[in-house]
């Protein structure tokens, strides 16, 4: 039995989700669909992470486990993309693992992106892509609220309720801020994150950054601890999953 690792990048516009679902078409899905045809096999693969509807990824990873050697790599990826191109997909790379590798549980830091575009004009090739906010960001404000949010806390207040973790609690490394013509990236690196968490972080800092909560306001609800005090989660459009360390 052999252990695959692979490589994603796609546009989640289109999709319900990592995760397969009834209720429409997921990445998860495609993925092993296109696998059924390359590998003339029924294959499940294991994510390192479920992103939401609309969410986007650089690099995700996921792992599949088959009798089926992969002989040559530069032939299987030029295979399963052909059948995953018209789906905004592709398969970056594949290496292989040892048997106890496990996509999601093997990893030691994953790496997520949120992109707001500041300014007045709508967005055009950044539609689907990016957060389009109008009123004027504060970038010092977003960064006094992001540095509060770095270290290890009980990060309730950004929990979905739908939320399987086991534990609110989460360690948060430096959250990087950046800003370049009206782009504004902030970066969130942690081991695992909670459902809906950086969605959520970056609906709060951007009520923080454009007047509507005041800096003691902001530390008050996450302190709280309660949901129904969390502004509403960005949008998925804007997030990006950008890398997993194993």
């Amino acid at each position: 039995m052999f252990n695959y690792l692979l490589k994603i990048e796609y546009d989640g516009t289109n999709f319900v989700g990592w995760q397969s679902q009834k209720n429409g078409k997921s990445i998860q899905n495609s993925i092993e669909k296109a696998l059924k045809k390359v590998l003339k096999t029924q294959i499940r693969i294991i994510g390192s992470g479920r992103t939401d509807k609309g969410v986007h990824a650089l690099s995700q990873y996921a792992n599949f486990k088959s009798k089926k050697k992969i002989n040559e790599k530069k032939t299987f990826l030029n295979s399963i993309n052909f059948f995953l191109k018209k789906n905004y997909i592709s398969i970056l790379d594949v290496k292989t693992k040892n048997n106890n590798f496990h996509a999601r549980y093997s990893a030691k830091l994953r790496t997520y992106e949120y992109l707001i575009i500041n300014r007045q004009g709508d967005l055009s090739i950044n539609r689907n892509r990016a957060w389009h906010v109008k009123k004027n960001i504060n970038l010092k404000l977003l960064k006094q609220g992001a540095k509060f949010l770095e270290g290890t806390h009980d990060f309730s207040i950004f929990r979905a309720s739908t939320c399987s973790a086991k534990s609110p609690i989460k360690k948060m490394l430096p959250i990087k801020v950046s800003k370049t013509n009206g782009k504004i990236k902030i970066r969130f690196s942690s081991k695992s994150f909670l459902q809906n968490q950086v969605r959520s972080m970056v609906g709060c800092l951007k009520y923080l950054s454009t007047g509507k909560w005041s800096f003691s306001y902001f530390k008050k609800a996450f302190k709280s601890k309660q949901r129904e005090r969390c502004a509403p989660p960005a949008p998925a459009c804007g997030l990006y999953l950008m890398s997993v360390k194993y």
